[in-house]
């Protein structure tokens, strides 16, 4: 009988399939494991951490010899930044500060907006001072206390703008429109330090003059609306959301 002799030419026998496969698969199992593990670990933590933890996984997932990538694109996930304050303490505070402004019957001199992942307040001249100085007007003390108090709470840094219209003014005190927006932004800075402690390091002040509109300087409405005071809140840059830091 004839022997079925499957050797090659060589005298050696034919190789095996190779296992790749089962390595990449037994690779993708135990990271998986992980995965599971990690959201039952994460089950009492913030959103913002998980996110964090989904967007390293999606990384890794990179990684997989032999394997796809997951796609980037709108639908696939959106900014973490985004997704952790929506709903979350930067609204809160949004709302809170929007229910202050009805009760005061405020809402045609303050208005506040959402700026990014930010807040900001803008407060007309008339309800914080009296035209051409830089003394807070007695009326417009109890709004800023009550916007002292609600800063007070956060820990946001805190940016405070003054900003003019185009009318030119040449006083002793305020030679230009700069120096009357910069001295109202300082003015209100020093009264939440001194009035409120609020710490320095979270506070800055800033001042524009005329050259950040947000209405044309062609008649008296468009203004008004220019001379105002913003309060513009943001995370710090050694906030690990705003970083991308871990925690």
């Amino acid at each position: 009988m004839v022997r079925n002799n499957r050797r090659g030419k060589s005298g050696q026998p034919p190789e095996s399939g190779g296992g790749g496969w089962e390595v990449v698969y037994s690779g993708f199992a135990l990271i998986m494991l992980c995965f599971f593990i990690m959201l039952a670990s994460f089950s009492t933590m913030e959103k913002k951490k998980m996110l964090r933890f989904v967007r390293s996984f999606s990384d890794a997932m990179r990684l997989l010899p032999g394997g796809v990538g997951l796609q980037a694109g709108k639908a696939v996930m959106p900014d973490p930044q985004i997704v952790a304050d929506k709903g979350g303490e930067m609204d809160e505070l949004y709302r809170q500060l929007q229910r202050l402004v009805a009760q005061e019957g405020l809402s045609d001199q303050v208005t506040i907006h959402r700026p990014g992942d930010g807040l900001a307040m803008r407060l007309s001249d008339t309800a914080v001072f009296a035209a051409g100085v830089a003394d807070i007007s007695p009326k417009a003390l109890p709004l800023l206390d009550q916007i002292g108090t609600v800063l007070q709470r956060t820990g946001y840094a805190v940016r405070i703008e003054g900003h003019t219209d185009d009318t030119p003014i040449k006083t002793a005190r305020f030679p230009s429109n700069w120096e009357l927006s910069t001295a109202r932004a300082v003015t209100v800075l020093r009264y939440f330090i001194e009035r409120h402690r609020i710490p320095t390091q979270r506070l800055s002040a800033a001042g524009f003059s005329r050259f950040q509109p947000v209405a044309p300087n062609d008649g008296p409405l468009g203004r008004a609306k220019n001379r105002r005071v913003e309060i513009v809140l943001s995370r710090p840059a050694d906030d690990p959301i705003q970083t991308g830091a871990g925690s």
